[in-house]
């Protein structure tokens, strides 16, 4: 059985891979890669969001500043990811940018870990850290596909989530029923 924290650890190390994976592919190859990691940033950060984080500012001293910290660099990212949605991925710019966020996002992914993870681990019994394991898979399976800018917590995310995942979703099918996967 699977708990939280090993959960999102391994997206963190899918997070780097689907990056690597960017970087050194182009074309068409590049395109379905930057889409596939863009789908995962998004419902990775909305499932932390829902899930994690609001669990990790109750369990322990600290955790509502921790968890501060996180929201504001998740925002951050979204907004540079955002922009990245928008650009053609052989746009002399594109991977610079990839590279900056890649950065920030491996920073972030790092100080989860060490911050948040580890006091969730230490003060969350078994039971509990394996069925936000599950609220996480299930957040994921409703999450919005694209970044979001500004809905960082779990309440905005309930608020404005569905009909963003709605929009998403629905633009990823018409994208790929006209050959432009996702």
């Amino acid at each position: 059985m699977d708990d939280v924290v090993a959960l999102l650890m391994r997206q963190h190390g899918e997070i780097r891979n689907l990056f690597d994976e960017v970087e050194r592919s182009a074309g068409d190859d590049r395109r379905d890669a930057f889409r596939r990691l863009v789908r995962m940033l998004a419902v990775h950060e909305t499932a932390e969001e829902e899930v994690v984080h609001p669990v990790a500012r109750r369990s322990f001293d600290g955790g509502e500043g921790v968890v501060e910290d996180r929201l504001r660099e998740e925002k951050q990212a979204k907004e540079k990811l955002s922009r990245l949605d928008g650009m053609d991925t052989a746009d002399a710019g594109f991977l610079p940018s990839l590279r900056e966020l890649r950065t920030e996002v491996m920073a972030h992914a790092r100080a989860e870990e060490r911050y948040e993870f580890v006091q969730l681990r230490r003060r969350t019994g078994a039971d509990r850290l394996a069925r936000m394991a599950k609220a996480v898979k299930a957040a994921e399976a409703m999450a919005p596909t694209h970044p979001h800018p500004g809905v960082e917590t779990a309440a905005k995310n309930i608020m404005a989530g569905a009909m963003a995942a709605m929009i998403d979703r629905t633009r990823d099918t018409i994208r790929k029923a006209m050959g432009k996967d996702g």
